[in-house]
């Protein structure tokens, strides 16, 4: 049951605020605040010498305070609420300190959750979130539906919810971290599969796992949620929902509720609810795990989307920024830009999808989980170009290999991809997929993607 709105607007009004990490969504929830009257003080662990001119020119137009540096946390007491940034843990010592003190420690997207009058279609898992929420806010888009996309991508929606109707559709992409604290879960959900990620913030694996089920943990009769019968963790879950089940299977021979009551592959065709739809070579993308994806976000939408809308988008399709994007040709020889791939299991997928052996580049920021997964791509590998904190790591799983695989270390990015060029044939694909976060060189993976081909930009201006 949603929350009336209007009762979190009395109950902070007035209220001291701290906002912790002045991160996306942050910036225009303190906008939001300050017209309710909050007493905002912001804190972030940056020094205020890493912020940008046009950053403490807005900041000094805002009437708050604000706390910076290593210590920043020290200072968070009394307060009335604290609204922190996911990349922070909510169980670290200061919130603990804080909630014995009657804080309410919370995050934009946990309030999102509580408050937004429409239905939310939240989607997470290990790989292939952000393909997958596109398809979903495209297909109930195209149908006519006014649709707000948020969480990881989109725009920042909580002070937006007075303009979001009941009639309307929310979709969010939503990580670990926004799960991690959450006690309420989107009407819609979806778990795209679970494997091995972020364990450099999780405690353990299991923790990691239990973070992800909060999508659907609160979930009631009336709700539903989307699991991947290809993976045994998400399959699992089935005994724990208290929702609807659709699920989705690629192999051969799936079960038969995922034939009656999800979605499946038979003969290249993708079945939904027993019906046909398209035919995989139908797809403008290419891959099974986008098949998977457009499968996951399909069974969702179901029966708000027309088939022909799902047709006819699968078509036009092609895909999401760094998510085997191709670049461009340079005397025959073809770029593509992964660099979303932050686990070995999504480098995997995308070398699943070409026919010849590629280029591949990798390496990266280390979320301590393991790489000895990555054998599995070797028969689609012809070089390997390794950078970043974990290229020992990928080193020491590819060195002990009978196949012939050229294996190059590099330091430095633009070196690399030089290096990679002048040394590859015509037909020969370089591929940016590094199995890794990119956190050791770059601010996020869509600034090691942009810098990877303004790269090849040069390249090209100079040949």
């Amino acid at each position: 049951m949603k929350q009336n709105f209007k009762d979190f607007k009395a109950n902070i009004k007035n209220k001291y605020v701290a906002i912790v990490g002045l991160g996306i969504s942050n910036t225009p929830l303190i906008n939001f605040l300050l017209k309710l009257g909050c007493k905002i003080t912001l804190f972030d662990r940056r020094n205020i010498e890493e912020f940008t001119d046009s950053e403490i020119k807005h900041f000094n137009s805002l009437n708050i305070k604000f706390v910076f540096g290593k210590n920043y946390l020290s200072y968070i007491n009394n307060f009335d609420y604290i609204f922190k940034t996911p990349s922070i843990r909510p169980d670290i010592y200061e919130f603990e300190r804080a909630r014995e003190k009657g804080a309410i420690v919370t995050s934009e997207i946990e309030e999102l959750l509580k408050y937004c009058p429409s239905k939310i279609y939240g989607v997470t898992g290990s790989d292939g979130k952000t393909t997958t929420t596109t398809i979903l806010y495209n297909l109930l888009k195209n149908s006519g539906y006014t649709t707000w996309l948020g969480g990881n991508i989109g725009i920042p929606l909580f002070d937006k919810i007075e303009q979001i109707k009941e009639e309307h559709k929310v979709v969010l992409e939503l990580s670990s971290f926004q799960l991690m604290n959450i006690n309420v879960s989107p009407e819609i959900s979806i778990i795209t599969n679970i494997s091995p990620n972020h364990l450099d913030y999780h405690k353990d694996m299991d923790e990691y796992i239990q973070c992800k089920k909060n999508i659907f943990k609160f979930q009631n009769e009336s709700n539903m949620v989307i699991l991947n019968e290809d993976c045994p963790i998400t399959s699992s879950f089935e005994n724990e929902v208290k929702s609807r089940i659709r699920k989705f299977s690629l192999k051969e021979n799936p079960p038969i509720n995922v034939i009656n009551n999800g979605a499946y592959v038979k003969n290249n065709e993708l079945y939904v609810l027993n019906q046909r739809l398209f035919s995989k070579n139908h797809m403008k993308i290419k891959g099974e795990h986008n098949l998977a994806n457009f499968a996951a976000a399909i069974l969702s939408t179901i029966p708000e989307v027309s088939s022909s809308t799902i047709k006819n988008f699968a078509k036009n399709f092609k895909g999401v920024k760094h998510r085997n994007e191709f670049v461009d040709s340079i005397n025959g020889i073809n770029f593509f830009n992964d660099s979303i791939a932050s686990s070995p299991t999504r480098t995997l997928a995308t070398l699943s999808c070409f026919e010849d052996k590629v280029i591949l580049i990798a390496g990266g920021y280390d979320k301590n989980i393991s790489y000895a997964p990555l054998i599995n791509g070797a028969s689609k590998i012809k070089k390997l170009y390794l950078i970043g904190s974990t290229k020992q790591k990928i080193y020491d799983v590819f060195k002990k290999l009978e196949k012939d695989i050229e294996i190059f270390m590099f330091d430095n990015f633009r070196e690399l991809i030089f290096h990679a060029y002048k040394n590859a044939k015509e037909n020969d694909t370089i591929l940016l997929s590094p199995a890794s976060a990119s956190f050791d060189m770059f601010k996020n993976f869509e600034e090691r993607g942009n810098t990877f081909k303004e790269i090849v930009e040069l390249l090209k201006a100079s040949n």
